[in-house]
């Protein structure tokens, strides 16, 4: 049987503060400028996505996509109630990514890459709509029954493209 996404009924687990995984930590890893444009990929009810757009100021632009429209339109009101309106949501998987080619200076996703039934071509689609020396953030938890492990992750990743930089 193929993964399942958290449904949004237990949406209160999103929210919480994250062992290891933190907003604070994506945030150091990730390093979002005012005036980038970021990608992330199961954005669930925020927990990341309002801090990366916190950062991204007035000029810059977050894409949230989700499966879930109900996720999204936690996130959306969420955003909207903290001024933000740089966040755009969009209800797709990541094996199909709506962006033109070079659309984004950042990638992210947490404790969500085993959730994604086909992983190479997601790493494809990441890789195709990464801009040249864009950065990719994958956040695992060890724990995670469906954990894609470091090295898994590294080998696939390089077969899609990307260069590894450092494992945090």
């Amino acid at each position: 049987e193929p993964p399942s996404p958290c449904p949004y009924g237990l949406r209160v687990w999103l929210v919480l503060p994250r062992p290891v995984i933190t907003w604070r930590r994506l945030i150091d890893i990730l390093s979002p400028r005012e005036g980038e444009r970021m990608l992330e990929i199961g954005a669930g009810t925020g927990y990341y996505a309002l801090r990366v757009a916190e950062r991204l100021g007035e000029s810059g632009r977050l894409d949230a996509l989700d499966i879930q429209q109900s996720m999204l339109s936690h996130l959306a009101t969420r955003a909207h109630e903290r001024g933000l309106g740089n966040v755009v949501t969009t209800v797709c998987d990541a094996h199909v990514l709506p962006f033109e080619d070079d659309s984004f200076d950042g990638v992210y996703l947490s404790t969500v890459f085993g959730e994604i039934i086909d992983q190479d071509l997601a790493l494809a689609e990441m890789y195709r709509v990464l801009r040249p020396g864009g950065r990719l953030v994958v956040g695992e938890f060890l724990g995670d029954p469906l954990m894609v492990f470091p090295e898994n992750l590294r080998q696939r990743a390089t077969a899609a493209g990307f260069s590894f930089v450092r494992r945090v």
